[in-house]
């Protein structure tokens, strides 16, 4: 084998040895390719998963503080609609105490309202002596009907006349001297208790709107209720 010929052996052998390593090259090329186009996709897919976690957790978090938020915006209307309703029934209420009071200032009904109030509390307390305490203003008004009071009871219960003490040392509240007072007041009426003070009866005027009016709350609430309402329940 002449130089000629080892020459050519070698270029070939050359160009062989390059073609496979460029072949090889471009195997490592395409599958570096591949795997860097699987790991992108990878981590694309994982950010998107992220992304999408992301969202839905504020999503939620902004539905929990919607929810929130019409809750307190739904008590808040609740706890005024109440107050409103309350202050419409306080102020029934002062309407029927201010109503009281004019009416103790009628002399000749009160008289005969004091008188079948004794009646009443006589009736309940079934004692053969009594105490008696009303208003200092309404001292006079009561002595004036007590005979009367007894001889009444007595007829109905068919029993002894009863004795009635009035108390000279301790006094109901005098009347409401303003609106806007906040010293003890009573409207009118009498307290009435056995002589070992062990059965009390109040039959005083407020005492009785206050039993009135537990009584016609149920009633007066179910009314302001009803005017409220935007229709019939469906």
């Amino acid at each position: 084998m002449n130089d000629a010929d080892v020459s050519k052996q070698i270029q070939q052998m050359a160009r062989f040895i390059r073609q496979e390593a460029e072949e090889k090259a471009n195997e490592i090329s395409v599958s570096a390719e591949e795997e860097f186009n699987i790991e992108k996709l990878q981590f694309l897919e994982a950010e998107r998963k992220k992304i999408r976690q992301e969202f839905e957790r504020k999503t939620k978090q902004m539905d929990i503080r919607k929810k929130i938020e019409y809750s307190m915006q739904l008590n808040a209307s609740r706890i005024k609609v109440l107050q409103a309703q309350d202050d419409i029934v306080n102020s029934i209420k002062e309407s029927a105490s201010k109503q009281l009071l004019r009416f103790s200032n009628n002399k000749k009904e009160y008289r005969k309202l004091l008188k079948n109030l004794i009646v009443q509390s006589l009736t309940r307390l079934k004692e053969p002596a009594v105490l008696l305490r009303c208003r200092e203003v309404d001292r006079k008004i009561v002595e004036s009907v007590l005979d009367d009071a007894r001889r009444a009871y007595a007829e109905k219960a068919q029993v002894h006349a009863p004795n009635i003490t009035i108390d000279n040392a301790v006094y109901l509240p005098p009347p409401l001297k303003s609106s806007d007072s906040l010293d003890p007041y009573c409207s009118g009426g009498v307290v009435m208790a056995s002589q070992d003070g062990k059965i009390v009866c109040e039959n005083t005027l407020d005492a009785r709107l206050d039993v009135a009016f537990r009584k016609k709350l149920p009633e007066i609430r179910n009314q302001l209720l009803g005017k409220g309402k935007a229709g019939p329940d469906p």
